[in-house]
């Protein structure tokens, strides 16, 4: 048909297209879909159709749809065609594999990578090549500065709020991820510090002081204490860990606020908020819960939405309720400060621009920033009225104090102040510097543009992201995690499993969400101990050390190399390269599974070759023996090296069991990876041992049931014994029903 129209076509059911001005012709979704997709050509009046004129009488049939008419106008704003450039930008990305990403980690499951008989023959060129003078990884000296001709990299991750223990979910999103990439850019040689230290400001502390009979700075110095004791054991290794509540971060705070005053880029307005009679204060927004108005989840936040993900202001909350208390707060008039976010739209979209094309920024990273700036954005206010935080420094506001999230990030810059007083050098430097943000996906809006805004607005040459990185959520069992609720196994309770921190690193890190939300499981966390780190990682370099002890009397016998041992040279190379490429683009989960795919190789390759039966056989089958020998000590040598930073101790003790020259480390790391003997004929090895135990089911089972959950119990215990059998009950009765349901 000419005008594209099907007659007798079923009707669209979406009630908000009316039909065709033509009688029994009907619009379908098509129709709508292809009008847009021809709107930039045929809407320009100057556009020649020639012999298009029936389609052209098609599209402005469409367009005269009143619902179409209303979607121009939204989408251009009076600003004509070239408007649709930026709308379009700001649409979420569809999520497809780029051509130039590393090839699939999990590649082995589907298929094994073939090898070229080139790629055979130059892998076991450059392994027989054997270790050459190449200095080793170098100590840290601090202060860390930035220095000409290095690659400088600057690495946050969010700063955990300092009311509670961190739990799991808290450690892998945010600590746990930036420490393994922290860990492999040193060993490749970039010129790397990593700062965090805790966020201490705001009402929950002030809440988490009153229940505890102490003061919010005492406060802050025992759970700061707490979460420094908790990342040591689990060998997070920042090179600063600091804190918020410093006379740093109030000169830094108040500088930047004063530089967005003084460029117009603050306003001023009246805010309803909720007010708790009970309680006699304005409430933070994550001390009232009530129902979602976009999703009606029934347990929003007053800040934002975790069903949903949406933000949302405390008064738009339906059936709101005081956290503290229970009570339904009021509404109450207070003026406030705003960064007026839309005054800084068009610079941030040039820097996001600029930004996501050249960075490493994930997915979910890029598709909230997106659905921020596709929604507009909103002035955000920056003040509150509390009384612990740091001061608001204009006269008119000088009761309040800044609002957490304007303040927070701040103190990325104030604690690497208190780090170095060269502290510019690093976050003043954007020439020089690459910054990488690391934390979970709710924290995503305010490293992308509330505190971006904030330091472009300030006009002072700040270094800004360039790769944000942020993981989905980790779950607990059939649940979520929750400081609040105290649901799931926290930081202090791993260090009282028994279990070592570098098999919990391992196992977060295996399931560490990074494309979709995850979840722990102990019968899982129990079985990838045991089949991965035992039979698959442990068992092969067992057996390579205990070959070379027990069948060459320690030393590494000699090699002469056959086809076999060429192509697991190889493929132990292909896999080092994988492994750098997807470590380089911070895909932390994919990288390990290279590193458990080399461990398969080796035991598939000692198992085919059976060095202990040719061991006994004649001078022929003793040489094979040793060969394979010798080839396996030396993947496990590599293994030590790529294991680093994911389990550092279990790497040091490969290292010191095979006695591995110091430089191996730096040298297998260089560029794309190279996989050379490092352990050459006639190195002598020490003393080999087991890496791991097994987990048994009885002992999980005991785990399950003495740490699933039990923090609500530890949350009140220091304010028990003030109060009447009577009412302990009936708090601990509601506060149990509240944490774990009915």
């Amino acid at each position: 048909c000419p005008s594209l129209c099907r007659p007798q076509h079923r009707p669209i059911s979406f009630s908000v297209w009316p039909m065709c001005s033509r009688r029994d012709f009907y619009f379908d979704v098509a129709d709508i879909v292809l009008w847009a997709a021809l709107y930039p050509l045929l809407s320009d009046s100057g556009f020649d159709a020639g012999e298009l004129r029936s389609v052209r009488g098609w599209f402005e049939r469409v367009g005269g749809l009143e619902a179409c008419q209303t979607s121009a106008r939204r989408v251009l704003q009076g600003k004509g065609v070239e408007a649709l450039k930026t709308f379009l930008q700001k649409l979420p990305a569809t999520q497809t594999q780029r051509r130039d990403s590393p090839t699939n980690a999990n590649e082995a499951e589907d298929g094994e990578h073939v090898m070229t008989v080139e790629e055979i023959e130059e892998a076991a060129q450059v392994w027989s090549e054997g270790l050459k003078a190449s200095p080793a990884v170098s100590e840290r000296k601090h202060p860390v500065l930035p220095q000409e001709g290095k690659r400088n990299v600057l690495l946050t991750s969010a700063l955990p709020y300092v009311n509670n223990v961190p739990h799991l979910g808290n450690i892998i999103g945010c600590v746990l991820s930036a420490d393994v990439f922290a860990r492999y850019g040193r060993l490749r040689g970039w010129n790397l510090l990593y700062i965090c230290g805790t966020d201490e400001y705001g009402t929950a502390t002030e809440n988490k002081a009153r229940e505890e009979g102490l003061t919010p700075q005492e406060i802050c110095d025992k759970y700061h204490a707490v979460h420094a004791d908790i990342y040591q054991w689990f060998q997070i290794d920042f090179d600063f860990f600091g804190r918020t509540t410093t006379e740093r971060q109030t000169e830094i705070a108040q500088d930047i606020f004063w530089r967005l005053h003084e460029r117009g880029f603050l306003l001023e307005d009246t805010v309803e908020q909720l007010r708790c009679e009970s309680c006699q204060r304005f409430l933070a927004d994550r001390f009232v819960e009530g129902e979602c108005p976009h999703c009606r989840y029934p347990e929003a936040r007053g800040d934002q939405c975790d069903k949903c993900g949406r933000l949302i202001n405390a008064v738009e909350l339906r059936n709101p309720q005081c956290k503290v208390c229970k009570e339904t707060p009021v509404i109450r008039s207070s003026k406030h400060l705003f960064l007026n976010l839309p005054k800084l739209e068009s610079e941030l979209e040039q820097w996001l621009a600029k930004s996501t094309g050249s960075g490493d920024w994930t997915a979910n990273a890029r598709h909230i920033t997106r659905s921020w700036l596709r929604d507009g954005l909103k002035p955000r206010c920056i003040t509150r009225d509390l009384l612990w935080g740091t001061p608001v420094p204009h006269e008119d506001y000088k009761q309040k104090v800044f609002y957490v999230w304007f303040d927070a990030p701040i103190g990325y810059l104030s604690i690497t102040a208190n780090y170095t007083d060269q502290w510019e050098k690093w976050w003043k430097n954007p020439q020089q510097v690459e910054l990488y943000n690391f934390m979970a996906k709710d924290n995503v809006p305010f490293h992308s543009v509330v505190f971006p805004c904030s330091l472009l607005g300030a006009q002072d040459n700040y270094t800004l992201v360039n790769h944000l990185i942020a993981t989905e959520y980790l779950n607990y069992e059939d649940t979520k995690f929750s400081k609040s609720r105290g649901v799931g196994v926290f930081g202090d309770m791993a260090k009282d499993t028994g279990i070592p921190s570098d098999v919990w690193r391992f196992y977060l890190l295996y399931l560490r969400p990074e494309g979709q939300d995850s979840a722990f499981s102990w019968s899982d966390m129990a079985l990838k101990n045991n089949s991965e780190l035992l039979n698959n990682l442990g068992n092969f370099i067992n057996r390579a050390g205990m070959f070379v002890s027990k069948f060459f009397d320690g030393r590494v016998p000699e090699m002469l190399l056959n086809e076999d041992d060429k192509r697991l040279i190889a493929q132990v190379r292909w896999e080092l390269k994988q492994y750098i490429q997807l470590l380089d683009k911070v895909r932390i989960r994919d990288a390990l599974k290279c590193i458990l795919n080399i461990s398969r190789h080796g035991n598939q390759y000692i198992q085919v070759n059976e060095p202990w039966k040719k061991i006994k056989g004649g001078d022929g089958d003793r040489r094979r023996a040793g060969t394979v020998t010798g080839v396996s000590v030396n993947v496990a040598c590599l293994l030590s090296v790529v294991l680093e930073p994911y389990m550092p101790s279990v790497s040091h003790t490969i290292r010191q069991q095979l006695q591995a020259p110091p430089t191996c480390v730096s040298t297998m790391l260089q560029n794309t990876g190279t996989f050379i003997c490092t352990l050459p004929a006639g190195h002598c090895i020490g003393t080999v041992s087991p890496l791991f135990q097994k987990l048994e089911n009885e002992q999980i089972e005991a785990l399950r049931k003495r740490f699933g959950g039990q923090q609500v119990c530890k949350r009140h215990s220091s304010i028990i014994n003030q109060r009447s059998p009577a009412e302990n009950c009936k708090i601990v009765f509601f506060q149990a029903r509240h944490a774990y349901g009915n």
